[in-house]
C-alpha cells in the first residue's frame, strides 16, 4: 500500500511540473491552428479577388490606362499570340516581335483587319546578342508604348542531365531566356517612367517556385525572370509602371486538344490573365494554376524535387 501511495505522490509531482509545458504546447498548438486557418482565409479571398472579381466587372480602357502601343516578343505562335489578340481586342496596337517575320506579317494583318489597330513586325534573332535589338529601338523610338509582354522562351523539351545539355542550349538560355527579357525592358522602361504610365508582363514559369532537377538551366532562367520582375515591381510601382510577373503551369500547344481545366488553351489563359493586370504584380493568371501554385509553396522542397523526377521518367 505504501508502494502505490508513493507511485501517485511521484504521478501528481509529475503531473504538476508537467503541466505548464502542456499548456504552453496547447497555446503553440492553438496559434498554428488560427494562423494556418487565417492564411487560407486570405489565400481564398485573394483567389476571389483576384480570378473572379475583375470578370464581373465592366472592361477596363487599357489603351487610356497604360498607353496605345504593346510590344509582343514571341508573338508567332502560343502564348504570344493569344496575348497579341486579347491586347488588338482592347483596342491596343501592336509591334508584333519574333525570331523570324515567316508568317508574322499574314498575323499582324490578320488582327489589324479584324479589330481596327495598328501593327508593326519585326524579325528578331535574340540568339545573337546586342545586333538584334537596334531595329526594335528604332521602331519603338516614337511610339507611346504602354505594354511589354516578354513572352520569349527557349523551352526544355525534355527533362535531362545537365551535362547532357548541348553548350548552344545554354547559350540560347541565357541569351533569350534572361538577357533578352531584360534587355527588352531596358529598352521600353524611360519611356514608361517618363509618361507615368505602362505595364510589363514577363511571362515566367511553375518550375521557378522551386529546384527543378533535370530542368535545372531552364528553371533558373524563369526563377531570374520571377525575381527580376518583382523587383522592378518595387522600384518602378510609385512611378506608374506595373511590372507583373506571370507564373503559369502547364498550357497546352496551339492547335492540340485540351488538357482539361488545369490546362488550358493560350487563349483561354491570355483572357483570364489580362484580367489580373493592375490588380496582382505576382500571379499564376488562371485560377487553377493558382490552387497549383498554392500547394507548391506549401509543399515540402524534397517532396516537389521527388514529383519532379517521378514526371520526368514519363517523359
Amino acid at each position: 500500500m505504501a508502494a502505490v501511495d508513493s507511485f501517485y505522490l511521484l504521478y501528481r509531482e509529475i503531473a504538476r511540473s508537467c503541466n505548464c509545458y502542456v499548456e504552453t504546447l496547447a497555446l503553440v498548438g492553438a496559434f498554428y491552428t488560427a494562423s494556418t486557418a487565417v492564411a487560407i482565409a486570405r489565400d481564398c479571398y485573394s483567389l476571389i479577388r483576384l480570378h473572379f472579381i475583375p470578370r464581373l466587372m465592366s472592361r477596363r480602357d487599357l489603351v487610356h490606362q497604360y498607353g496605345q502601343w504593346a510590344v509582343v516578343c514571341g508573338a508567332s505562335d502560343g502564348l504570344g499570340r493569344a496575348y497579341t489578340e486579347e491586347l488588338a481586342r482592347e483596342g491596343v496596337s501592336i509591334i508584333l516581335i519574333s525570331r523570324s517575320e515567316s508568317g508574322l506579317q499574314s498575323f499582324a494583318k490578320a488582327i489589324a483587319d479584324a479589330y481596327g489597330v495598328e501593327t508593326a513586325t519585326i524579325g528578331a534573332d535574340f540568339s545573337q546578342g546586342q545586333e538584334a535589338y537596334k531595329p526594335i529601338k528604332d521602331a519603338v523610338k516614337d511610339k507611346e508604348i504602354g505594354f511589354l509582354v516578354n513572352n520569349i522562351c527557349v523551352p526544355s523539351e525534355y527533362p535531362q542531365h545537365f551535362t547532357n545539355v548541348p553548350e548552344n542550349k545554354l547559350w540560347d538560355i541565357i541569351n533569350i531566356n534572361i538577357a533578352a527579357a531584360t534587355m527588352m525592358v531596358h529598352i521600353v522602361l524611360p519611356g514608361m517612367v517618363e509618361r507615368k504610365k505602362g505595364a510589363i508582363i514577363n511571362i515566367s514559369s511553375g518550375s521557378c517556385c522551386k529546384p527543378t532537377p533535370k530542368m535545372t538551366a531552364y528553371s533558373a532562367s524563369k526563377a531570374y525572370l520571377d525575381h527580376f520582375s518583382r523587383a522592378l515591381y518595387y522600384e518602378y510601382a510609385s512611378k506608374g509602371v506595373f511590372v507583373q510577373s506571370l507564373v503559369p503551369f502547364y498550357i497546352s500547344e496551339v492547335g492540340a486538344a485540351s488538357g482539361g481545366w488545369l490546362v488550358p488553351h493560350p487563349q483561354v489563359y491570355a483572357r483570364h490573365a489580362i484580367s489580373t493586370l493592375g490588380i496582382s504584380h505576382r500571379t499564376t493568371g488562371y485560377w487553377p494554376h493558382s490552387i497549383q501554385f498554392w500547394l507548391s509553396r506549401y509543399m515540402p522542397e524534397w517532396m516537389w524535387v521527388w514529383g519532379s523526377n517521378m514526371l520526368s521518367r514519363t517523359i
